[in-house]
């Protein structure tokens, strides 16, 4: 039966399988009529809601084992939800939900300079308990974000990534569950193909339930931001496109334009204000930051400055990206260059004169550690990509589709500089949902390998609730 017709018939368990799960699952099983069903499948954004046939709350490893193995057994897809901002696709029809954000261990071994975390753990647990040892991980600019998900999408840290690579690139040891329901470990020398497959190709090939990973040795930095006047944004960033290439390694910058709420939880300057946020972070000493902050200082005058030493812990104060969920729509793509070209025709679909509407349009600087392969190879499919964008538009779901044909139109606009290639924790859920984008996203190389893992670990593409990788040859009506 094709996933149409399966959909059009309704579930294809019985009250009884419900009833079986729950007996061998120790955490929640709810459907729809379920009072705590909401909650459990609630994700950051509003606007995207998630409504699986069934969702189970897994509270170890073998909860998800069973979970799968019932998927498998009547036909479901498997879509998994962490923590954070992780985002699935609309998952309805003929899904199972599996959450794990009750597998929150955080264990840290200082000797080795690793963690092993759960896949319910946030980056705040993750940088507290390292925290203690001196350590830093390649944390996210959010500290709510899951370090799982972050971490099978490649994570792109805006402290460490330029000197230290992405956060898959520091990973030791999986354990997940694939979907023949058993419980395995992948790691450099045990399943080398499965573990390259799992860092970079997010969700595809099992359910990830604990991972391991090095931290370096780090208590502080010197970072935060500079907002500008949105009027000022072309001075101040002809100033940046030269001036992010050649800072050293230690150095991380990204800039967003933002169009900011009346909330009273931002700092004074910036609430109901057009503004230019340009964001820094520097792994060496204050003074030398300084240094190299000046060309950039010079460039304008800033209506707040939150650069300064900062814990580790405070790596949130580099982005302060919003923390409570919120209805809204995104979209990101790489770009091959920011030129004078590239920031004229910014300026004009997001600048003051521009009728855009999106809280944020943000452009990263890459490179560094970020463009070389780690000692163990892995499927991130960004390296060499120099520049990555990223824009969300907040509005009551009703005015969410004027919101998409502003970000319409800012993709056209940098569409001459656009790159096939891109983080894929940048990818937003209605994005990359054929064959034809995801493999575009990958390369043809990588993503033929992909399918050939996926072929092996999941050939009836039981996970196929993400920006999915077929399996080669995957059998129709799938």
């Amino acid at each position: 039966m094709s996933q149409k017709a399966a959909a059009a018939a309704g579930p294809l368990f019985t009250p009884d399988d419900v009833a079986g799960l729950r007996a061998t699952v120790v955490g929640p099983v709810l459907e729809p009529a379920d009072a705590a069903y909401a909650t459990e499948c609630a994700t950051y954004n509003l606007a995207q809601p998630t409504t699986p046939d069934l969702v189970v709350g897994a509270t170890s490893a073998e909860d998800v084992a069973h979970a799968v193995t019932f998927a498998a057994r009547n036909g479901l897809a498997v879509a998994v939800k962490n923590a954070g901002h992780q985002m699935v696709p609309t998952v309805a029809h003929n899904s199972l939900l599996i959450t794990t954000t009750r597998l929150t261990g955080v264990e840290v071994d200082e000797a080795t300079r690793t963690l092993r975390v759960g896949a319910g753990a946030r980056w705040h647990d993750a940088l507290t308990a390292a925290a203690k040892a001196g350590l830093a991980p390649l944390a996210g600019s959010t500290p709510v974000v899951g370090v799982v998900g972050y971490t099978l999408g490649g994570g792109l840290s805006p402290l460490l990534g330029r000197a230290h690579g992405y956060a898959a690139d520091h990973v030791r040891w999986i354990e997940l569950v694939t979907a023949d329901g058993v419980i395995r470990t992948a790691t450099p020398d045990h399943e080398p193909e499965l573990f390259w497959a799992l860092l970079g190709g997010k969700g595809n090939f099992g359910v990830v339930t604990r991972i391991e990973f090095a931290a370096v040795e780090l208590t502080d930095f010197y970072g935060g931001g500079l907002w500008f006047r949105g009027e000022n944004m072309a001075e101040v960033l002809d100033v940046w496109r030269t001036w992010a290439p050649a800072l050293p390694e230690a150095a991380s910058t990204s800039f967003a334009v933002q169009r900011l709420p009346q909330d009273e939880a931002l700092p004074a300057p910036l609430r109901d204000a057009f503004v230019l946020h340009v964001r820094f972070s520097y792994l060496g000493d204050a003074a030398e930051a300084e240094e190299l902050l000046a060309p950039l200082r010079a460039a304008g005058i800033p209506v707040l400055d939150s650069v300064a030493l900062r814990p580790v812990m405070d790596i949130g104060a580099i982005h302060v990206d919003p923390v409570d969920p919120l209805p809204y729509v995104e979209t990101g793509f790489g770009l091959r260059e920011f030129s004078a070209e590239t920031l004229a025709a910014l300026v004009e679909a997001v600048g003051p004169g521009s009728d855009c509407p999106l809280v944020t349009v943000e452009v990263r600087a890459l490179g560094g550690a970020l463009d070389r392969e780690p000692e163990t190879p892995n499927a991130v499919p960004s390296r060499g990509l120099p520049y990555i964008t990223f824009a969300f538009g907040v509005a009551e779901p009703s005015d969410l589709p004027f919101m998409d044909e502003h970000l319409a139109k800012y993709a056209a606009a940098l569409s001459p500089w656009a790159d096939p290639r891109n983080v894929v924790n940048f990818i937003a859920p209605d994005e990359a949902v054929n064959e034809t984008d995801v493999r575009r996203l990958y390369g043809a190389e990588r993503y033929h390998r992909l399918a050939a893992v996926k072929r092996r670990w999941d050939p009836h593409n039981v996970f196929r609730r993400n920006h999915n990788i077929r399996p080669s040859s995957a059998p129709t009506g799938l």
